[in-house]
């Protein structure tokens, strides 16, 4: 089953907790045994799991990102976001996850966070629930 998230940024770097949204998709589907993958179909853009009980650590990672791919002048990419397709490439474009009893196997502080790099734009992820 195929559930498509909308997703609304509005900063140009941001992590958008999408947690509840891919749990929901997994309800929906009615799978107990089984995984989900989560897809990002943006090559400025990025599915990444991550704590989701402290803000700094999202903080903390969006500040680290600016600091290892920093805008350089000798990229050459004419839309001028070339930063954010490397911060894409590295982080990726989906994370695949264990279903178990019908719900998320999720460690205690995990949470899936959409990543955006080159906003704010209206977004799509999309969550292929699998049986199996």
């Amino acid at each position: 089953m195929l559930h498509r998230i909308a997703v609304k940024t509005t900063d140009t770097q941001s992590f958008i907790n999408i947690t509840r949204d891919v749990a929901s998709a997994v309800t929906q589907s009615g799978v107990q045994d089984g995984i989900a993958v989560i897809y990002c179909p943006h090559t400025t853009a990025g599915i990444t799991v991550n704590e989701n009980a402290d803000p700094d650590v999202v903080a903390d990672m969006c500040k680290g990102l600016q600091h290892a791919f920093p805008d350089l002048p000798q990229y050459r990419h004419f839309e001028g976001n070339s930063t954010a397709h490397v911060k894409s490439s590295t982080i990726g474009a989906s994370q695949t996850f264990i279903i178990s009893g019908g719900s998320l196997l999720l460690g205690t502080w995990q949470g899936i966070y959409f990543c955006e790099f080159d906003g704010p734009r209206s977004r799509t992820v999309y969550v292929k629930v699998l049986e199996g």
